[in-house]
């Protein structure tokens, strides 16, 4: 024999039931996950902080990777622009002025009572308009005996000089300094 038991719920405790097991499986869910999203949210707000950089920052961090030694582009003269390489246009650059100075003291009659050989070390600056500014020229005793005039020489040689295009930086044309060393032969 089957009993059959039959209870009657109303509508009104249709609605509680279905609220209370709502609540229940919320109460649960909030248990279990609530605590994952507090994390959750407590770890990215690191997220969300914005470094603040100032141009002064960011000066000297640039100012770290840059290098003050070289430059982009080498000063020149116009019979080596057909270079591309940088080292090309260093070496060009050197022994252009080197063979424009070579060719203006051979011009001249120098008379010496011995052998000469030394190396004139000349140094200068090319400045951000291509100026040349001699700033010093090292000479043996020996040398400046046998030739006494031998700074004016070069002096007046590098007068003489064309159109120098500064060396860039960065797109920036700028002031670089160099030392020359020139072999001097006289017999």
């Amino acid at each position: 024999m089957v009993f059959i038991l039959e209870i009657g719920i109303s509508a009104v405790d249709e609605r509680k039931l279905t609220k209370i097991l709502y609540f229940s499986a919320l109460i649960v869910f909030m248990k279990r996950i609530f605590p994952f999203f507090i994390l959750l949210t407590l770890i990215s707000c690191d997220y969300f902080n914005v470094k603040k950089t100032t141009s002064e920052a960011i000066l000297k961090e640039e100012l770290k990777t840059f290098s003050w030694n070289e430059v982009d582009v080498y000063p020149t003269f116009s019979s080596c622009d057909s270079t591309l390489i940088k080292e090309e246009k260093k070496v060009c650059f050197e022994s252009t002025l080197s063979s424009y100075i070579m060719e203006s003291l051979q011009q001249e009659i120098i008379v010496v009572t011995q052998d000469l050989k030394d190396t004139i070390v000349i140094a200068f600056e090319i400045s951000e308009e291509g100026l040349l500014n001699l700033t010093d020229i090292k000479v043996n005793e020996l040398t400046e005996l046998e030739i006494p005039n031998i700074r004016t020489k070069i002096e007046e040689s590098l007068d003489r000089l064309p159109k120098i295009y500064p060396a860039i930086k960065r797109g920036q044309q700028v002031k670089t300094a160099f030392k020359l060393p020139l072999e001097v032969r006289v017999n």
